[in-house]
């Protein structure tokens, strides 16, 4: 069972070109980049999130949907220092993510170690993979 759905690559990166990446009064907009990983029996979204604590996030289930959050004040990074170029920073994001009904909504579990955020979404017992079974030959 897929997490998301398959989109039109070429449509993703021209719409996140477009959205995404423009200049906002010298603020980039982006997001955080994502990995899904399928095993047996969960799945795991891993956020690339650096130089972040884990109190910045915010992680909901909503309606079938997974939003991952963090709102972070930028007027709190100013400082005196006279930059001459400043190509990272720490801004407000947005991911939501369809999980199917396959998912133990209330085991879901996160953990952020060395920059990346992993959201752990255990899967229910019909979603587990079934032994192969033998059928005898009469």
């Amino acid at each position: 069972m897929n997490l998301l759905k398959r989109q039109n690559p070429d449509f993703n990166s021209l719409f996140n070109e477009l959205i995404f990446n423009q200049d906002w009064n010298n603020q980039k907009l982006s997001l955080p980049a994502v990995n899904i990983i399928e095993a047996d029996d969960h799945f795991d979204i891993q956020l690339a999130a650096p130089g972040m604590k884990k109190s910045n996030f915010q992680i909901e289930v909503e309606e079938g949907v997974l939003i991952i959050s963090s709102d972070t004040d930028t007027q709190s990074d100013k400082t005196e220092t006279c930059f001459t170029l400043k190509e990272f920073g720490y801004h407000s994001f947005k991911r939501s993510f369809n999980i199917p009904d396959t998912i133990y909504v209330d085991k879901i579990s996160a953990s952020y170690k060395e920059g990346i955020l992993t959201v752990s979404l255990p899967k229910k017992e019909e979603a587990l993979p079934q032994p192969k079974k033998l059928v005898s030959i009469k």
